[in-house]
C-alpha cells in the first residue's frame, strides 16, 4: 500500500474510533503531511520502507526547521512525534508493517509551565470594566462572566445554544419559590458532555442578556440558536470572544496579558485557594486525568509561599 492511502487509512480510524474534535483531526493532518513531505524527499513511498532512521531525522528535522519549514517549540514538536507514534503504531497493528520503528522514539518533555491567573480583585474589575447598557454590552459582560463562571474553554462557550443553558435564578425561597441552581452543558474536548454549575453572578448576567440583548441581536439574523450572538445575528467567533476579552482587560488596566483561557485558569486556581477538592476542580475542568488539573495546586502552593514570606516574623532574615 502507498504511503498516502495508508496515512489516509490511519486518520479515518482516528476520526471514527476516538472520535477526537475537529481542531484535533486538523493537527493530526498537519504533523502527518509534514512526515509525509519529509518521507517522500527521503525517497520512501511505503510504510514498509521507514526505519527507526527517518523516525528519529524528522524529529531532529522538526525541531530545528532542516526539512525547509519552521521550527517548531517543545510542545509542538512532541504533538507531532505522539501523532507519528500512533500511524506506527497502527500500522503495526494492522499488519502493513512487521515492525514498529517509532516505537522507541519519544516526543521531547516540555517544562512545566505554570497556569497563567490573575486576581480575584483583578477578574472583578475585567467584569466590570464591560457596559451593559446595549444589546451587545449585556452579550459582553454575559460572555465574561460565563467564562470565569464556569471555567469553560472559549470553543465551548461560543459553540453553545440557548438550549444549553438552564438559568433558574428569578424564584428564592424569601419570594416563596423553589427555584433551582443554573447549569450548562458543555461539550470538551472528543466532544466529552458535561454538565457545570453556573455562579449566581454568571447566571444574572445571562439572564439579563436572554431578555434584554439577545432578542435585539436575534433580529438581525435567521433564528441563529446560538447563545452568544454577534452584530449580525450570528453565531460569535473565537476571534470576536477575544476582542471583547482584551477589550474590557484594556479598561480595566490589567497589566497581564489576558487571554480566554486566563479565565479558565483563574475560575481553577480560586477554587482551589478555596479550599475546592482537585478532583472537583478536574470533573468542572473536563479534565481526563486529575494530573492536568495538579498543575493549579503549584499555583496555590506558590501563593502560600509569597503569604508566609510576607506575614511570618521569622519568614525571611
Amino acid at each position: 500500500m502507498g504511503l498516502n492511502r495508508a496515512v489516509i487509512e490511519y486518520l479515518q480510524h482516528v476520526g471514527v474510533e476516538r472520535g477526537l474534535a475537529a481542531n484535533t483531526m486538523s493537527a493530526y493532518r498537519r504533523d502527518l503531511d509534514r512526515y509525509q513531505q519529509f518521507l517522500a524527499v527521503s525517497g520512501v513511498q511505503a510504510p514498509a520502507d521507514i526505519t527507526r532512521h527517518h523516525v528519529t531525522g524528522f524529529a531532529r528535522a522538526i525541531a530545528d526547521g532542516s526539512d525547509g519549514s519552521t521550527p517548531l517549540g517543545v510542545r509542538s514538536a512532541a504533538r507531532t512525534i505522539v501523532a507519528v507514534r500512533g500511524l506506527h503504531k497502527f500500522w503495526a497493528l494492522e499488519g502493513m508493517t512487521t515492525t514498529d520503528p517509532a516505537a522507541d522514539v519519544h516526543p521531547p518533555m516540555a517544562g512545566r509551565r505554570l497556569p497563567k491567573a490573575i486576581s480575584v480583585d483583578e477578574v472583578t474589575r475585567l467584569l466590570e470594566a464591560v457596559g451593559a447598557d446595549t444589546a451587545t454590552g449585556l452579550r459582553d459582560r454575559a460572555l465574561l462572566e460565563f467564562l470565569y463562571s464556569t471555567g469553560a474553554r472559549i470553543s465551548e462557550a461560543v459553540g453553545l445554544d440557548v438550549d444549553d443553558v438552564a438559568v433558574e435564578t428569578s424564584a428564592s425561597p424569601a419570594s416563596g419559590g423553589t427555584g433551582g441552581p443554573a447549569v450548562v452543558r458543555l461539550f470538551g474536548k472528543g466532544s466529552k458532555e458535561r454538565v457545570v454549575p453556573l455562579g449566581s453572578y454568571g447566571a444574572r448576567a445571562v439572564q439579563a442578556y436572554l431578555v434584554r440583548g439577545r432578542p435585539l441581536l436575534a433580529a438581525k439574523g435567521k433564528g441563529n440558536p446560538a447563545l452568544f450572538l454577534n452584530a449580525r445575528g450570528g453565531r460569535i467567533s473565537r476571534q470576536s470572544a477575544w476582542t471583547i476579552l482584551k477589550a474590557a482587560a484594556g479598561k480595566a488596566e490589567i497589566g497581564a496579558d489576558v487571554s480566554p483561557h486566563t479565565l479558565r485558569h483563574s475560575f481553577a486556581t480560586h477554587l482551589l485557594e478555596g479550599g475546592a477538592d482537585v478532583r472537583v476542580v478536574q470533573e468542572l475542568l473536563g479534565h481526563a486525568s486529575v494530573t492536568t488539573t495538579q498543575v493549579y495546586t503549584l499555583v496555590t502552593a506558590e501563593t502560600l509561599r509569597e503569604v508566609y514570606a510576607a506575614a511570618h516574623p521569622r519568614a525571611l532574615g
